[in-house]
């Protein structure tokens, strides 16, 4: 049978296992594109606001970027990587295992195998059903006026809920990539009115059984007083909240940073926090992206993209990615993994990018080609510094 009969056949049994709601998961290998450092792609489907959708995570040598499609966009998209970048494709449904696989560019294979999974994987929309964080029994919830004194989720509060067990979710699978220690110093930085502060402290020590030690830092002294008065109350003794900025706040032998809607250079200090002091992992959500925006208004450089760049919408949006970008390389560059993704933090605002560092003594410290992509990048956007680069003296 040709090549190109084969992948139509590979795709129509992708389309048909969607269809039928078989399919369980997708991976294409043995990449041979042009895209530098790109390994895999994984896909899985997923439900966001009850839509469905098909997940690709991109694995990069240092990193992972996940993209969610349709799956009409995401069947094309195996598709067009079937022809000539991905050189194997295996996909897993509850009926069969369907393998494609290009030997030297001359040969194809495809090979059917029984089912290696016969059940379908939990969706998003799934696992919503069993949350991490439940409301019952939780007096925390009722102080932060998340459920009422019986433990019901106020009406008002619904997206408030989704949001913190979104929060958990995503920081429960981050937490099987670190080590395991003795003892969990955590700190939030601009934690706010704590909402996902308990909640962490919650899953931390009342599901993982962890001895942490979890410190909010907030600079607006009546939420810290709130926060410590709700603490004490409810009983958790490590939980604890300090009145003060990300910059000032010793970060010594913290092993998770956490810094979600730290505004403009804030979420670099709070990087800097995280890796001055070693941590495990770090995450955050960066928003308000100025200070390289400036530079590009100011100097409106020449390049391929000065056709978007002219416009305030597209420079805004393109100034967002450089300089999350850097704050990527930047981690890499000091031995960390890094994670790129999506993350909707409730109903009512914007998308955010979410970056995660995770500690990985395996990778390559200081690598020069990566301060040489940071330099190139700045010359071609016209950046004269980024603050975390700066901070970190590179």
């Amino acid at each position: 049978m040709p090549q190109r009969e084969k992948t139509d056949e590979f795709i129509l049994s992708l389309q048909t296992s969607i269809n039928t709601n078989t399919f369980v998961k997708l991976s294409l290998g043995n990449y041979k594109g042009k895209e530098e450092n790109l390994k895999n792609i994984y896909i899985k489907r997923i439900l966001i606001k009850n839509e469905e959708k098909l997940s690709f995570t991109y694995r990069y040598k240092t990193r992972d970027i996940v993209k969610n499609y349709s799956p009409e966009e995401g069947i094309s998209k195996v598709s067009d990587f079937l022809s000539g970048e991905f050189y194997v494709a295996t996909l897993f449904t509850t009926a069969f295992d369907l393998s494609f696989e290009n030997l030297r560019n001359t040969k194809w294979i495809l090979r059917k195998n029984p089912a290696t999974n016969s059940t379908l994987p939990l969706t998003d929309h799934d696992r919503n059903k069993n949350r991490l964080i439940t409301a019952n029994e939780k007096p925390y919830l009722t102080e932060l006026k998340i459920t009422d004194e019986n433990g019901r989720v106020l009406a008002n509060s619904q997206d408030k809920y989704k949001q913190i067990n979104h929060y958990i979710e995503i920081l429960s699978t981050l937490l099987k990539e670190i080590p395991a220690r003795e003892k969990v110093n955590v700190v939030d930085m601009g934690s706010g009115k704590g909402y996902l502060t308990f909640a962490l402290y919650d899953y931390l020590t009342q599901v993982l059984k962890l001895n942490a030690e979890v410190t909010g830092v907030e600079f607006r002294p009546e939420l810290v007083e709130l926060c410590n008065h709700i603490a004490q109350k409810t009983g958790f003794g490590h939980l604890g909240f300090v009145q003060g900025t990300i910059d000032k706040h010793d970060s010594s032998g913290t092993n998770i940073l956490i810094a979600l809607h730290a505004c403009d250079t804030a979420t670099d200090d709070a990087i800097f926090k995280g890796i001055t002091a070693k941590a495990d992992l770090i995450v955050v959500a960066p928003c308000c992206h100025k200070q390289i925006r400036r530079q590009m208004e100011t100097h409106k450089t020449n390049n391929d993209l000065d056709f978007l760049t002219k416009y305030g919408i597209f420079l805004e949006r393109q100034a967002e990615m450089v300089t999350d970008g850097i704050r990527a390389l930047i981690l890499e560059y000091f031995g960390y993994k890094t994670k790129v993704f999506e993350f909707i933090s409730d109903a009512h605002t914007p998308k955010n990018v979410m970056i995660v560092g995770i500690k990985n003594e395996k990778f390559l410290v200081e690598d020069k080609r990566v301060l040489q992509k940071i330099k190139d990048a700045k010359t071609y956007f016209g950046i004269e510094y980024h603050h975390l680069e700066k901070m970190m003296g590179i």
